[in-house]
Formats: C-alpha cells, structure tokens, sequence
C-alpha cells in the first residue's frame, strides 16, 4: 500500500466538513429513524468523491454503491446527534478494504479537524505524529467508555460516553482512553469501528467481538466489540462476558 490511498479519504472527510456546515439544528430527515438532514449532506459528499475515486462504497445512509478493487466502509457522520446539537465530538470514519482484509483507515473529528490516520503495517498517526496505546494493564487505573449504559461497575478509574464510536476508539488508540466498548445490548456495525480498528491496531492496541464474530467485513451486520489498549484488559473485558 502507498500513502496515496489515504489521498481521495482526505479530500472526502473535508468536503463533508464543509457540507454540514450550518446543517446543525435541522433535526431530522423524516426519511429514516434518527436520520438527520446533516447525515444526507455529508452522503451525497461522500459518494460523490468515493465513486469517483474509482472505489466500490458501503455507506451507512445509502447502502452499496458502484464497484471496484478497493471497498471504502462509510460512516460520513458518526455521531449525527452531538453534531446536530453542536456538541464538538463528532467524526467522518472511512474505512478500506480489499475483500475481506482491512487495508487503510481514516477518522477526522469534524469538530476539531484532528484527523486519525493509518495503513496496514505502517502503523497509526494522529495529525500526522505517530501514535501509541497507553499499554495500561490495570483495571482500577483505567479510564473506559462505552457504547450504551454499563449495568454494573467493573472497578475502573472513571468510565465516558462520548457518543461517536469511531473516534472513541481512537482515543484508545492514541493513549487518551484504555478500553471502549458496547453494553446494554448496544452494538456497532462495521461503518462505526472499522476504520478505528485498524488505527487501533496500529497503534498496538487489540480488539474482539464478543460472540467471536469476525470484525473485518463490509457486510450490513451488527458486532459487539471490545477496543482495548493492552492483552490485560481484553482478557478482563472478555472475562467479564457482554455487559
């Protein structure tokens, strides 16, 4: 793989920049369920540029769309609802993939413009600075969020919900936070995690669906996953079963 394949996930994560400019507090769409007016902005962006691109897309707003080598997994908004109420935590997540190997991966927080970048084996970058995982092992030092409202409390330092998946685990990625995951009978599909997946990975993190599903597909389906920065906690987290 080459840098340039990042070059056409730039270029879309900033024209959706622009797109939901002043998209905020329209509410929803009235198409679909918890659709709102920003989500089909940053869309039609996204599949504009992606298809143009050259690339086949799985778009969490329009489903698949055009053909080619490369799959590019779509979330334009993650986390339409604080973009939509003006909270600054949420992201454009693009992920690619070549058949079923998960090869690049980008994650902007539209909010900031701090952008999340890497490529399979050559590691993780946060606007461009190299990247790690805190390498925390101790469950009562860390510092989770989740997806959903944990049941229970599992001994950790503080715990967050932030409400963007994809930068939520970035955050693991980048040291910020120790472990993300889903509870309450929450789940994420692969437009939400596989970007943040790969970029976790590089930056020597490890991840898991608890029910052993595989993570690494372009398929409509829902994953129960762990993001964790370190193999101690993972074994914690799954120790602990789905929550």
């Amino acid at each position: 793989m080459t840098t340039s394949l990042l070059d056409p996930l730039r270029q879309c994560a900033l024209e959706i920049h622009d797109a939901v400019s002043g998209q905020q507090r329209r509410g929803y769409s009235g198409q679909r369920p918890t659709q709102y007016h920003l989500d089909l902005a940053a869309d039609e962006v996204a599949l504009r540029v992606l298809t143009g691109a050259g690339f086949r897309v799985v778009s969490e707003e329009s489903g698949i769309t055009g053909q080619g080598a490369f799959t590019v997994v779509v979330d334009p908004i993650d986390g339409s609802t604080n973009c939509d109420h003006g909270i600054p935590f949420y992201a454009t997540s693009l992920a690619v993939m070549k058949g079923d190997e998960l090869v690049a991966g980008l994650v902007m927080n539209q909010a900031t413009g701090t952008s999340f970048e890497a490529e399979k084996g050559a590691g993780a970058t946060r606007d461009g600075l190299r990247i790690a995982t805190s390498g925390q092992t101790e469950v009562a030092k860390s510092i989770m969020a989740f997806s959903g409202l944990p049941p229970r409390h599992l001994g950790w330092a503080q715990y967050r919900a932030l409400g963007a998946a994809s930068l939520e685990i970035c955050l693991v990625a980048d040291g910020s936070l120790d472990v993300y995951g889903v509870a309450q009978r929450s789940t994420l599909n692969p437009w939400d995690y596989l970007a943040g997946l790969l970029i976790l990975r590089e930056a020597g993190g490890v991840a898991v669906d608890y029910h052993d599903e595989v993570l690494e597909t372009s398929a409509e389906v829902v994953r129960r996953p762990v993001f964790c920065a370190s193999g101690e906690l993972l074994t914690f987290m799954r120790s602990v079963g789905t929550i």
